[in-house]
């Protein structure tokens, strides 16, 4: 059901390593020239445009595109009372965690006179994007909304494909979130149509947005991609990947389970074991095979197990497993060693860590208060997950008094000519004219 890739007895560089750890094969390049006529669409379009759009590839003609406040309210109305505590908890510790990411205005005296403060100011506008494919994501709306609302972002739109079985509408569960949350401006549109939408302005429907953020398909991604700098994005989230570095001490039914629930995704998801235990090895493989049977998506599980982006990895030891998995920088990172808490602290590259058997990552997807819009495809080597400062930019003022200034005039002469731009320096000169 799952290969394995033997690493022991070799000491391999990161791209070594990289390099016997692939992940499924993603054409983003293909899937922009195929979305291309879509962009165009869009820019060009009005919403009569996406409501087209919605009937070929959603396969149901919204009645609009804004989704009307009524229906949001209405959602919420009719939303199990149990699942509606459980959002609530939720939204709770996400705001709790996020509230702590807030960056103070700082102040820098340079010289005498002269100071450079550092203001972080949230963008104007947001789109935020919530897949609606194969399940159904509310806690994306969570993630995505409250550390927008922290960053006091003042226009906030959430965006969703529409659903044949509820009438063109998106999710009623996506719905009751954004109500829970004050999100009154939700659009029924997905894909790459959405992005288009939140980057160029529907007239009369969206207004253009600053920054667009949210997981999507290969389709989202490469929208992404194609309107970076037209609109601000987030990152180009690619399928999910978990990888579970343990020794003997872990125990195989966590492991297979956790393997499992992010297989659940999708078929191009990635689920790694890193092991110096060929005795958990074995074991867990004989777990995946008696549970994923019994889960509702075992068809889809037992392709993502089996792909090339999904492996058993035998290691020398933890040591060597850490360097493994610094290497491949996971979306998710489990850590269950008997030193779980130390192992934790030499990872670089990850997108989360989640350390020990009692912090998996179903906890970090819903309920821990961490943030689960994260880099993946190796993207954690360089990129953060989403955060309050993703919606904010810091932005410096510069106040220089007449002394300061002076003192520094033959400085950024210097520098100004040493570059041929004599331009610059006499912008300087120039007020000591009139001094």
């Amino acid at each position: 059901m799952i290969r394995t890739v033997d690493l022991r007895g070799k000491a391999l560089t990161k791209a070594g390593y990289k390099e016997l750890l692939p992940r499924a094969s993603l054409d983003v390049g293909q899937a922009m020239r195929l979305i291309e006529p879509i962009l165009h669409r869009v820019a060009k379009g009005n919403e009569a445009e996406l409501i087209k759009l919605a009937e070929e590839f959603d396969g149901v003609r919204p009645a609009s595109i804004r989704v009307r406040e009524e229906d949001i309210a209405s959602a919420l109305d009719g939303l199990d009372p149990s699942i509606r505590t459980a959002l609530e908890l939720s939204i709770e510790r996400v705001r709790i965690v996020h509230s702590d990411q807030i960056r103070n205005e700082k102040t820098t005296t340079v010289v005498d006179g002269g100071s450079v403060t550092e203001k972080w100011i949230p963008v104007d506008r947001v789109g935020l994007y919530v897949p609606g494919g194969r399940a159904v994501y509310p806690s994306s709306v969570v993630m995505n909304v409250v550390p927008a609302q922290i960053a006091k972002v003042s226009s906030i739109a959430v965006a969703s494909p529409p659903q044949k079985e509820f009438g063109g509408l998106p999710h009623p569960t996506i719905l009751a979130t954004c109500a829970l949350l004050g999100i009154t401006e939700v659009f029924a549109v997905g894909g790459a149509q959405a992005i288009a939408m939140f980057a160029y302005g529907v007239k009369d429907l969206c207004e253009k947005c600053d920054l667009v953020t949210g997981p999507g398909n290969i389709y989202v991604a490469a929208a992404k991609r194609a309107l970076r700098g037209v609109i601000g994005i987030d990152s180009e989230a690619g399928p999910t990947e978990i990888a579970v570095l343990a020794d003997a001490s872990a125990i195989p039914a966590d492991v297979a389970a956790d393997l499992i629930s992010q297989a659940e995704h999708d078929v191009i998801a990635a689920a790694l074991l890193v092991t110096d235990s060929v005795e958990l090895a074995t074991a867990v493989e004989a777990e995946l095979k008696v549970r994923v049977g019994a889960t509702k998506h075992a068809d889809r599980i037992k392709s993502a197990l089996s792909a090339i982006q999904s492996a058993i990895v035998l290691v020398d030891s933890i040591e060597q497993g850490i360097d493994v998995v610094n290497a491949y920088a996971a979306e998710h990172l489990e850590i269950q060693t008997k030193d779980a808490r130390s192992d934790a602290a030499k990872i670089r590259n990850a997108g989360a860590v989640f350390i020990g058997r009692f912090s998996p990552v179903s906890l970090g997807d819903y309920s821990a208060g961490s943030n689960h819009v994260l880099p993946t495809g190796g993207c954690a080597c360089h990129s953060s997950g989403l955060s309050v400062q993703t919606f904010l930019r810091g932005v410096h003022f510069i106040e220089y008094d007449q002394k300061a200034f002076t003192d520094l005039v033959p400085t950024v002469v210097t520098l100004a000519n040493s570059e041929d731009l004599p331009a610059h320096g006499a912008a300087m000169t120039v007020r000591l004219e009139n001094i």
